[in-house]
């Protein structure tokens, strides 16, 4: 991979609108004013006091109460969907037929059934659709691309991830709750999924444990991918500790350690067997207007997928948790 995380301040000028006016929805909003080019013109949210707070709070001009009246806003270029798991579908398909480009939060849908729908509402509308995997876009992660097909630790042996954060139990939460697609591996394990998939492609052999909350989404779990006779990607993610969330790439020439948090802006340290050792630093500064740029030139350029996160990409991480729930007993209402 010869290409480097390019300046979000280069991508061309969008108008956003943000449906959902939660956390993630805010940091997406600060990191878009702060260091892209692009405009926040409407936000949408069930709740009138919420999207006016939210509105205020990031100098958006346009509040909508509901996301129909969002997406059908005709100031709005793009809609970035902030919403539980459990809403993704149903909103992605809302904006598409409005015409509208989307970015979806990950994990993209509940599961990779779902995804196709909107992948085929997509190609169908000619729309630009993409899942909000933002590590993929980072500038540590290109570099980590670079030294690997560089050859510099020889053949990938085994990659090691984990993504665990400390919650307290609330039945009310989200994140413990099956109807809004709950649980450790949609919100946090997705990302060493995703990760591994990144460098090692769809897994031959897909083997996991876990543990369930009293509510019945998963707690924890550890999973093992198998590629071809000898690489594994071994990955876990829990909601009940706090983590290193770091990552380890080893291969036969060498090893690779990712600092936590992985999937953030972060700096890794290379060690090769022949004793040789370097770093490359990168400033722990947000993320997030690195997904919101590539966004922005792939719809200027009339693009409908991003190469760095396909259609095919997000399936096949689904197709792995899918995988991963029916090991563990995992289910939804309405799957």
């Amino acid at each position: 991979m010869a290409d480097r995380a390019q300046d979000p301040r280069t991508a061309p000028p969008i108008r956003w609108g943000i449906l959902g006016a939660g956390n993630i929805a805010a940091t997406f909003a600060a990191a878009v004013n702060a260091h892209t080019r692009a405009q926040l013109v409407a936000v949408g949210s069930r709740n009138k006091d919420r999207a006016e707070r939210f509105a205020t709070a990031h100098h958006i001009p346009t509040t909508h109460v509901g996301y129909r009246e969002l997406v059908e806003d005709t100031q709005v270029d793009a809609v970035y969907i902030a919403t539980p798991h459990s809403e993704h579908k149903e909103q992605a398909l809302l904006a598409i037929k409005a015409g509208k480009h989307v970015l979806v939060e990950k994990a993209f849908t509940r599961n990779a059934g779902e995804a196709e729908e909107v992948f085929a509402a997509a190609r169908a509308a000619g729309v630009f659709v993409m899942e909000a995997m933002w590590t993929r876009f980072l500038p540590h992660v290109y570099a980590l691309h670079q030294v690997i097909d560089a050859g510099e630790i020889g053949e990938v042996i085994n990659l090691t991830a984990d993504h665990g954060q400390a919650f307290t139990f609330d039945p009310k939460s989200r994140l413990f709750d099956p109807a809004l697609a709950g649980g450790a591996l949609l919100d946090l394990g997705v990302y060493p999924v995703s990760f591994a998939h990144d460098f090692l492609g769809v897994p031959d052999a897909v083997q996991a444990v876990g543990q369930l909350t009293t509510t019945g989404v998963d707690g924890q779990i550890s999973m093992v991918l198998s590629y071809g006779d000898r690489a594994q990607a071994t990955l876990s993610t829990t909601m009940w500790a706090k983590t290193p969330t770091m990552a380890l790439i080893s291969g036969t020439e060498g090893n690779i350690v990712v600092k936590g948090s992985f999937y953030a802006p972060t700096s890794f340290h290379v060690r090769r067997l022949d004793g040789r050792v370097w770093d490359f630093d990168q400033p722990g500064t947000k993320g997030l207007q690195y997904e919101a740029a590539e966004v922005a030139r792939r719809v200027a350029e009339g693009a409908t997928q991003s190469p760095r996160m396909t259609w095919d990409n997000t399936l096949e991480v689904l197709r792995t948790m899918d995988t991963v729930r029916s090991l563990i007993g995992v289910t939804y209402p309405g799957e």
